[in-house]
């Protein structure tokens, strides 16, 4: 609970309409946490399923007030949600969070009317993931100057934001998160019988180690290079074993690739059973995620599982943040699979840290990845209280998690 609501001028309990387009599985955590908030009354607004129906809808409780505001694509990039400017003119809501996507057209009007009615404006977004620069950045600013207060994924955003002039104290760092509580459980319900059944099953009697990828086997996610990355070091000597936790489009292609190059791999296909996932993360030294990293780096470190992806930042999700090099992974130059073995080769190699690599890990999620963290800063940016500036996520460690 925030305790300085007391001396505030806001202290009044804000009731707070969270409007996004769709709430995802690995939303429920921080959305069952904010409807269970003591300071703050939340109502989730969005349609009930995924506009492109790839994405595993969330399943709530019955805490969870939830309006249903259907979208629509009305060209290729743009969508407009029904609802949601009635909702920004509706008494019962003092604050309204939007998801800031300037390509939704509706959040642009119903983000005037919630203002026009004296309403508390709040963008909840990746902000600006460099400097604003052409025509596109003018529509961005104008889009995110109609919110009061902003709540970003990183720190890299607020950096920005805070470059072309915004106040600090309204720009928020709320981070993301998944199910920190469910895969705890499962971290430490992995039993050393079951990871090893496991690997057997997938690569026999082999020892070297496994690195591992989770997410959708697409073109944006670059796994030829992790290929190419594992077929240079085979042909150097160095053994290992690839495990590819997802599916997708270019599946047949990267399996493929992987018996061309002779190389060890092993494909699950999707899969959304945690306490099989948490198996998977047992057996694996290292994950690498070659392009677009984003919650997938959270999964992995959660499971005390350090993450390789590439070091063009502004072209990454917000989650490689949390990726500390040398302590919790590394970084290698962006699609050169040559600098990605280099890399994959000091991270697969036995280490004398690897229990501290690991507890460090798991510590930087709990200190910072949760739904807990996100509820924490939400309660603050709804009351109106100052942001707080959100140290490194290198400092203060931990090597004490389980």
């Amino acid at each position: 609970m925030v305790t300085e609501s007391v001396n505030n001028p806001h202290s009044k309990r804000p009731r707070v309409a969270v409007v996004y387009h769709f709430f995802a599985h690995y939303r429920r955590p921080i959305v069952e946490a904010l409807a269970r908030s003591e300071v703050s009354d939340f109502t989730f607004c969005g349609d009930d399923h995924d506009y492109e129906s790839t994405i595993k809808k969330a399943e709530f409780s019955a805490e969870v007030r939830f309006i249903r505001c259907p979208t629509r694509r009305i060209a290729r990039s743009f969508m407009w949600q029904r609802g949601i400017v009635r909702l920004a003119l509706a008494r019962r809501f003092d604050t309204l969070i939007f998801l800031g996507n300037a390509n939704w057209i509706a959040t642009w009007a119903a983000a005037v009317a919630a203002r026009a009615t004296g309403k508390h404006v709040i963008f909840w977004s990746h902000g600006f993931l460099g400097a604003p620069r052409g025509l596109k950045g003018l529509i961005r600013r104008a889009f995110f100057a109609l919110a009061h207060t902003h709540m970003f994924y990183g720190n890299n955003a607020r950096r920005h934001a805070i470059d072309i002039g915004w106040a600090p104290e309204r720009l928020y760092v709320v981070h993301n998160s998944l199910d920190i509580d469910e895969q705890t459980r499962q971290r430490r319900g992995v039993s050393a019988e079951r990871r090893d059944q496991l690997r057997r099953q997938m690569f026999g009697h082999s020892t070297a180690p496994i690195v591992i990828f989770t997410g959708r086997i697409g073109r944006a996610r670059r796994l030829d290079l992790l290929v190419e990355a594992a077929r240079l070091l085979r042909l150097d000597g160095v053994a290992l074993n690839l495990l590819l936790v997802g599916d997708g489009e270019l599946r047949p292609d990267i399996e493929r690739r992987a018996r061309e190059a002779g190389l060890t791999a092993h494909f699950t296909g999707a899969c959304y059973d945690e306490s099989l996932i948490a198996a998977y993360f047992a057996m694996a030294t290292v994950a690498v995620l070659p392009a677009q990293a984003g919650l997938s780096v959270i999964h992995s470190l959660t499971y005390g599982v350090p993450v390789i992806t590439h070091s063009d930042i502004a072209s990454q999700g917000p989650e490689v943040e949390a990726i500390v090099p040398d302590r919790t992974g590394d970084l290698f130059e962006r699609d050169s699979a040559e600098d990605l073995a280099r890399v994959m080769r000091l991270w697969i190699v036995p280490r004398s840290d690897g229990q501290a690599i690991r507890a460090q890990c798991i510590a930087l999620i709990e200190r910072s990845w949760t739904p807990q963290f996100q509820v924490r800063t939400i309660e603050r940016a709804v009351q109106r209280l100052p942001a707080e500036n959100v140290s490194s996520v290198g400092e203060g460690l931990s090597e004490g998690a389980a």
